[in-house]
């Protein structure tokens, strides 16, 4: 009876064995277009041999189990002993075993290092998106530890290094080590300034001993930890090793982990200093210049990340609609399902074109480029990320209720997707941070308005909002009202800037269109159909 009833059909397919990468268009092309020619060929097969393994079913599979079985507080032994480790699902640690021995923390020292592993990043970040914390941060700490050349030389090649060595010893007796952060506190957030961390000075120099508490500690289970602490000379940043270097644990108290909406299976902890051996990393009161440089990066993974997310959200909406028959056909020929596919296409396109161009600007690492960074960064995190929740929800619509259920794996792209916004800065906090720019680094607006200039005349909805925004920053009396709203405009017109130069015509008409000409609805699937729509969906078909 069951043999008879239950035949199953019209089901797609999983997308499985594939490569994430290759089957990227957009990806695959922006990787050769920011990579010198004699290097692309090595870069692509590095790329690739990450993309196979992110779409095999072993891997997805980690992912699966590393989502399920989030990570533990263990904050003493049997003996009763405090310890304060954190246990993890044998599959996460696979996964940043995995993403460390592709180099996702080593873009420092490899020519192209940071367009290869932003495009890394972004692959990666479709398998289980909660390794890509300490991922991040571990990358996001050698600039910040640069402003201390002693502690830096002794450091960063356990943070650049492709070896993952999980144990808890002492980082001069590791292969490769892992970086936390610590910056919030409870009564301040975002507004660091307002840390009630002490740091007092001990008797030999650059050492302090710490005590306070830090409201959200990101991957706690590190070798160390960059934080900030108000020392006499004011707020300062610290290095904090996990063990010290006689092989004793350092005081690192876990109060608990954080019970989260997504990221399940990265640790977020509270702690507390209790007399905490600490390094001074750069110059007592320059703790907020310090850090800058490791949040600067952090910023932009949280760009990679939401571009990351969005094209696999996209991926499997067009694979599902692909092989899905409805009312006659497949799914994916409807006219009304090809226009929020195409919409999607474009949101996604332009994520992922924004963030390779920013890590080809460090890869640079010319005054203008890095003056472009300045004001770029802050404009897509804030843009990219709050994106990031409405692809991931629309995609997951086009699944119907297969969508909604667990096993399709968009639920947890849907809880994911808030993530990158509210990480290093919620939107507030990034257009203040654009606002402050365009104050006082009168270069950094310079070196936007050189790059949104390269195509003037190519597009005239793109001229036109050009010349809009250009009225707006004319007027910065009175903006923080409307800081998010310049923003915005920042960041739509750089991403129809990039699209025009670097995608075909059909994109980069649809995207001018829409979000720069007024042709555009409040929901996905209004673009005008009088554009080549069926295009667009079939560059964002992964393909396998």
């Amino acid at each position: 009876m069951a043999r008879t009833t239950h035949t199953v059909t019209n089901q797609p397919p999983p997308l499985v064995g594939y490569d994430v990468f290759a089957a990227d268009r957009v990806l695959t092309s922006a990787v050769e277009r920011h990579t010198p020619p004699e290097l692309f060929t090595e870069v692509q097969g590095d790329l690739s041999a990450l993309g196979r393994a992110a779409g095999s079913a072993q891997v997805q599979e980690w992912g699966a189990q590393a989502n399920d079985n989030p990570p533990g507080l263990r904050t003493h032994d049997r003996f009763g002993n405090r310890i304060d480790e954190v246990e993890f699902h044998p599959a996460w640690h696979r996964l940043l075993g995995k993403g460390v021995a592709a180099g996702l923390t080593n873009a420092w020292h490899r020519p192209a290092g940071h367009v290869r592993r932003a495009a890394g990043f972004l692959v990666w970040t479709q398998v289980e998106a909660g390794n890509g914390c300490p991922l991040s941060m571990t990358h996001a700490a050698v600039p910040a530890l640069r402003a201390d050349p002693a502690l830096a030389a002794e450091w960063e090649p356990r943070l650049t290094s492709m070896v993952y060595d999980r144990e808890l010893r002492p980082a001069h007796l590791k292969a490769g080590a892992v970086f936390g952060m610590g910056m919030t506190e409870k009564q301040g957030g975002s507004d660091v300034r307002a840390n009630t961390t002490a740091a007092r000075p001990l008797a030999e120099d650059g050492t302090y001993e710490l005590t306070g508490h830090k409201w959200f500690c990101s991957a706690p289970m590190s070798d160390g930890f960059l934080v900030l602490a108000q020392a006499p000379g004011g707020l300062t940043c610290f290095l904090v090793p996990r063990v010290l270097a006689d092989g004793t644990r350092n005081v690192f108290l876990l109060q608990r982990l954080k019970d989260k909406l997504g990221n399940r299976s990265n640790a977020s902890a509270e702690v507390e200093f209790d007399g905490t051996w600490a390094r001074r990393v750069g110059d007592e009161g320059a703790g907020v210049r310090t850090i800058i440089g490791m949040v600067a990066a952090t910023r932009l993974d949280c760009v990679l990340g939401s571009a990351g997310l969005m094209r696999q959200a996209v991926a499997q909406a067009v694979h599902h609609t692909a092989h899905r028959e409805a009312f006659g056909g497949r799914l994916l020929d409807k006219p009304l399902m090809r226009n929020v596919l195409a919409d999607l296409a474009l949101e996604s396109e332009a994520a992922t074109t924004l963030g390779l161009r920013l890590a080809a600007a460090y890869d640079d690492g010319g005054e203008q480029e890095l003056a472009f960074l300045r004001l770029a960064v802050p404009t897509a995190k804030y843009w990219v990320t709050k994106r990031c929740s409405t692809v991931a929800v629309e995609a997951a619509e086009c699944l119907g209720g297969n969508g909604y259920v667990e096993e399709s794996g968009l639920p947890r792209l849907v809880r994911e997707s808030p993530l990158n916004s509210v990480w290093e800065g919620a939107g507030n906090i990034q257009a203040l941070d654009v606002l402050r720019a365009l104050r006082r680094e009168p270069q950094a607006l310079n070196a936007f308005l050189v790059e949104v200039g390269k195509v003037r005349g190519a597009d005239h909805r793109l001229d036109g909002a050009m010349k809009n925004l250009l009225v707006e920053l004319a007027d910065l009396d009175g903006i923080e009202g409307r800081a998010r709203r310049l923003v915005e405009r920042m960041a739509l017109v750089l991403q129809g800037v990039l699209l025009v130069r670097y995608a075909p015509p059909e994109v980069a008409d649809a995207f001018c269109a829409s979000r720069l000409g007024g042709d555009w609805g409040a929901t996905f699937g209004t673009l005008p159909p009088s554009l080549d729509l069926a295009s667009i969906v079939e560059r964002a078909r992964p393909t396998a």
